[in-house]
């Protein structure tokens, strides 16, 4: 297997992209920005940011832990894993689905955005989208009541187009 250091990280300059990136590709991208940044990506921290690639899907701590076990043969502890995930996401590297209390790798952590994530009811795949119009919108409501957000994120729950063309809906 190919490490994440042995991969050039790229990265993504396409405005329109829906985040089709190879896992590898965007650990060694988050690697590269750690070290940018004075960042410590510790090997758990890459470990579980390579989980939540490798998952596809949004994934709960509890998960993680139980794929940490069965990878390393050692129990890794909640608080362990939650401290590497507020890590993940201080760096811009995850996000949070609020709504399923689960973690998911941001598509693009080279770049500033807010989080817009479509979620599937059926089969719980996430996708997560930029639209700069949206978040236009936001800033300008947002001045306009004199607020300053801190963190944007918006989920939308549907049926994705996997799950419509299996009849799931």
């Amino acid at each position: 297997m190919m490490t994440p250091r042995s991969i050039e990280p790229r990265p993504c300059t396409d405005p329109g992209c829906r985040g089709g990136h190879a896992p590898a590709e965007r650990v060694a991208l988050a690697m590269s920005l750690c070290s940018a940044r004075g960042a410590q990506l510790t090997e758990l921290r890459r470990q579980i940011l390579e989980l939540l690639w490798k998952s596809g899907r949004p994934t709960g701590a509890y998960e993680l832990i139980e794929a940490l076990k069965l990878r390393d043969s050692r129990p890794v502890g909640p608080p362990t894993v939650y401290r590497a995930l507020e890590f993940l996401m201080s760096q811009g590297l995850v996000s949070k689905i609020e709504s399923r209390n689960a973690y998911v790798p941001c598509a693009h952590p080279e770049r500033r955005h807010d989080c817009l994530f479509f979620i599937c009811s059926y089969c719980g795949a996430s996708v997560e989208l930029e639209d700069p119009r949206l978040e236009r919108l936001i800033s300008e409501d947002a001045a306009l009541i004199g607020f300053r957000p801190t963190r944007r994120v918006i989920e939308v729950e549907g049926v994705c187009a996997n799950c419509i063309a299996d009849g799931a809906a």
